[in-house]
């Protein structure tokens, strides 16, 4: 579902050389989100807040460019006057000491601390604060991720009602959103005046909409909007991009808008994340329902599940992204919630395709292991605290790190060892011989 108008415009680099390996890169779940009045915080919940040595081990297996949190919510939950660095200080002057590069995220799935959440015009002029602040303390980063997954948070906080302020409107939705765009934006200006060089690296979940023939238009409205992050930071959305009607009719002032495509700051890389339920189906909860009906009900599952011959897989999805923006790409979370078995097979399978696409030119720089300390709670979106934990390179359950199977196939991709001779024999349980053969 690709609008050519944008295909190449924002193209400012080469082809990456298919001399230089793909990098494998790692990252640490660290969501800080809030239900209620509760802010909910996954470095707490995976010990690392209290690990130093975590590094240590992370470095061990040759990871040496990590996604690492120093999240407003937890250096200034108060007030930006009184950040607490301590924590922040120690870990970031150990990643210099084990020659390891953060890409550094200052919000995480987050609504921002309480004095300045993104339901309020603080959010945009804080966390630009906070972003200078950061990259004065830290002037030898040049790699930031300011909000992770914008589109992503403002659907579950503004059209789902998932986190705060857990609302349920496309005119909450687009507001989060627009904000966000915004705040990122003005965070990455505010960083340049520090470090000019500095590098925007924008992640955001991307899957695509599958459907019955009776539910075409949803598909082909959430196949826009999938983009819209993107869309917006490159200073796409004018009045010529399909989703513009929409955007006016949810509340978007055209001021707001044309603020975007006036100060557009294209990500110097795109961050994909691509995750097993990330490609949806959608279906028909009665029959003979009328195309378009507004009373139309409909139920959206894993594609996997539901019809898996019609699975794009990441292989085709970085090819859209390519050719829609013509910007370097990095796979910015793999992860599978899933046996060590399974795990490794999730991650042989984005490392093959990543590699796939770089032999036809696409520009995919590296694959970043996910969670490598693993998760808590979301199987359920992070709505409840179940305690439910899902290991990854990592099983932290004792207290300390305890090495998976999975991190033996990450310490050979580190090494630079042939994917096929880290996968295990057998087929992922989403894979079938027949969509191995198109993805």
């Amino acid at each position: 579902m690709m609008n050519n108008v944008y295909q190449g415009v924002h193209s400012t680099t080469t082809h990456y050389p298919g001399s230089i390996p793909l990098e494998l890169w790692g990252g640490i779940e660290c969501t800080v989100n809030r239900i209620g009045e509760v802010y909910q915080d996954q470095l707490i919940r995976n010990g690392h807040h209290d690990r130093l040595k975590d590094l240590d081990e992370i470095a061990a297996l040759g990871i040496r460019t990590l996604r690492y949190p120093l999240l407003w919510e937890r250096t200034a939950p108060e007030c930006l006057a009184k950040p607490d660095w301590h924590w922040a200080d120690e870990r970031m002057a150990h990643l210099r000491q084990l020659s390891i590069r953060p890409i550094v995220g200052l919000v995480h799935h987050g609504c921002g601390p309480r004095y300045a959440t993104f339901n309020t015009p603080r959010f945009e002029t804080e966390l630009a604060h906070y972003a200078r602040q950061v990259a004065e303390r830290y002037p030898w980063v040049d790699a930031y991720t300011p909000i992770n997954e914008p589109l992503t948070t403002a659907r579950f906080s503004g059209l789902y009602g998932h986190w705060y302020p857990h609302e349920r409107s496309d005119r909450q939705f687009v507001a989060i959103l627009l904000r966000e765009c915004r705040a990122t934006v003005l965070a990455m200006r505010a960083i340049r005046t520090v470090r000019p060089d500095a590098k925007l690296i924008q992640t955001e979940d991307l899957g695509q909409t599958h459907c019955m023939p009776e539910l075409q238009y949803q598909a082909d409205f959430e196949n826009h909007r999938r983009w819209l992050t993107w869309d917006l930071l490159c200073g796409s959305v004018t009045p010529q991009h399909p989703l513009w009607k929409y955007l006016r009719r949810a509340g978007a002032s055209e001021q707001e808008l044309w603020y975007l495509v006036e100060n557009a700051s294209p990500p110097y890389m795109l961050g994909v994340n691509h995750y097993v339920t990330s490609e949806r189906y959608l279906y028909c909860a009665t029959a003979n329902q009328q195309k378009g009906s507004k009373s139309v009900r409909y139920h959206d599952t894993e594609v996997v599940r539901a019809a898996p011959e019609l699975r794009v897989g990441i292989s085709g999805l970085l090819t859209q992204a390519a050719q829609r923006y013509g910007l370097p790409i990095a796979v910015t979370e793999a992860h599978l919630g899933c046996t060590p078995d399974e795990q490794m097979r999730w991650l042989g399978e984005v490392w093959q395709q990543a590699e796939q696409v770089r032999t036809e030119g696409v520009d995919v720089r590296a694959v970043t292991v996910w969670g490598m300390l693993g998760l808590y709670d979301w199987h359920c979106l992070l709505t409840r605290c179940e305690n439910h934990y899902e290991p990854s390179v990592f099983d932290v359950r004792t207290g300390k790190l305890q090495r998976t199977e999975l991190a033996a196939m990450v310490e050979g991709l580190a090494a630079c060892r042939p994917v096929s001779e880290l996968i295990p024999d057998g087929l992922g349980w989403w894979q079938t011989e027949a969509t191995l053969a198109t993805v």
